[in-house]
């Protein structure tokens, strides 16, 4: 193999001015006669031979393509590659890995743009999710947004419309309360500006090309009074940190508070209750009933007292335990029998136990509904329900929702759920 001497040499930017290079960076452009220039600031870096540098300068207007490449192969003494940031974060270094050996590359990092930004907004990036939809699928956008992380940096594409994009996101997965949207164009170069936007709003007509957006997780004080009467919005609810889609969706909630059936006086039992959402909205819906809300999981208390604020509810007791204990440990005859009970969140052995200890004691036309997600279960749980002299009948809730993707619009399947209830 033939051993290649010639270097090319990866310069990240933050700004058009070469007295804002290192010293080393400033030499090594004044030595070096090939450069090449990405052709959306092409006049501003070339405007760098002007000042009285005495070697003749040959500038290539990079379209960061193919043609780029065999430029950069054609050449036998060492190139400068001017690059934005860090041209291994998101960058051109990437495509030059798969296309030249590392001994002939040489990177020099400027701050990214996403650590401009936040010192800008002067917020930690540390646990910050990062990803690019500049050229890419926005898919990935959708999955980031699903996790809720505390903030997300996205580098956008002015050619496939992102920041609609990310709006109809926030939108369709109902983030638009739950993140502070910041525009931040031109960071670091003499047009800097960023800018909150509302969402609710239609986008400005004057965005440069040259931003990327910054989502914040909003610091809001929840009011009940503008809360709808019945499908509460997910994000409403305050979830596990490490987990903030361990909760029962909207589209789901709505139909197991429909099958229960709910009465207007009596005792609901959610167990493995998670946030809270299923018997903190019933609770809305019915504010005479008693809620007992079951969870084992480290801060479910919290949660569902988080939530129960936020919904201007009270649930009558909320234990922090596994539903083995409540059924052992606990009196059971100190408290009032339920007339409904959900049944989420544990396995089939305590599904069956649940059954066998609280179906005894409910009276005709009482309620339980069971969410289920593993379809081998059903027939026990069908079969001792019966047994106990409930009625059942079985449906299965699979929903799908849009999402617009840079093609334009995608159905999203959500998990699908059978929802087995049983009426004495």
């Amino acid at each position: 193999m033939t051993e290649v001497n010639r270097k090319i040499h990866v310069i990240g930017i933050n700004s058009y001015k070469f007295e804002d290079l290192s010293f080393k960076l400033q030499d090594l452009f004044i030595k070096t006669e090939n450069i090449a220039v990405p052709n959306s600031y092409f006049e501003e870096i070339k405007s760098w031979s002007e000042n009285g540098l005495e070697k003749k300068k040959s500038f290539f207007s990079s379209k960061s393509n193919n043609e780029l490449v065999q430029w950069l192969r054609s050449q036998k003494t060492d190139v400068i590659l001017i690059s934005r940031g860090d041209p291994l974060w998101f960058g051109i270094g990437r495509i030059l890995l798969e296309n030249f050996s590392k001994d002939e590359l040489s990177f020099y990092p400027s701050n990214t743009c996403i650590q401009l930004a936040f010192s800008k907004l002067k917020i930690p990036w540390q646990d910050t999710v990062n990803l690019s939809i500049h050229g890419r699928d926005s898919m990935r956008l959708v999955e980031a947004l699903k996790a809720r992380p505390s903030s997300l940096a996205i580098i956008t594409d002015p050619n496939n419309k992102s920041l609609e994009i990310i709006q109809k996101n926030l939108s369709e997965l109902n983030l638009i309360d739950f993140y502070d949207f910041w525009l931040c164009e031109e960071i670091g170069f003499d047009n800097e500006n960023i800018r909150k936007l509302n969402l609710k709003e239609s986008l400005p007509s004057d965005i440069s090309s040259l931003n990327i957006v910054v989502l914040t997780k909003t610091k809001k004080n929840y009011s009940n009074n503008n809360l709808p009467l019945f499908g509460i919005s997910d994000n409403i609810f305050k979830t596990f940190d490490d987990r903030p889609n361990l909760f029962t969706k909207r589209e789901v909630r709505v139909q197991i508070l429909a099958d229960l059936e709910l009465p207007k006086n009596g005792v609901i039992w959610d167990i493995g209750a998670g946030c809270g959402s299923i018997g903190l909205e019933a609770l809305k819906l019915r504010p005479n009933l008693d809620l007992f809300c079951i969870d084992k999981r480290i801060g479910s208390k919290a949660l569902i007292l988080e939530n129960s604020k936020r919904l201007g509810v009270q649930p009558k007791f909320i234990f922090q335990e596994d539903i083995n204990k409540t059924l052992k440990a606990r009196n059971l005859n100190s408290f009032e029998q339920p007339n409904r009970i959900v049944i989420g969140g544990c396995d089939k052995k305590t599904k069956l136990q649940i059954i066998n200890t609280l179906a005894q004691g409910m009276r005709i036309g009482d309620i339980i509904v069971i969410p289920i997600i593993d379809i081998q279960t059903i027939k026990e749980l069908k079969e001792k329900l019966e047994d106990k002299n409930f009625k059942t009948n079985l449906n299965l809730i699979q929903t799908y929702k849009s999402l617009s993707i840079a093609e334009g619009m995608r159905l999203e399947p959500n998990n699908p759920i059978f929802l087995l209830k049983g009426k004495k």
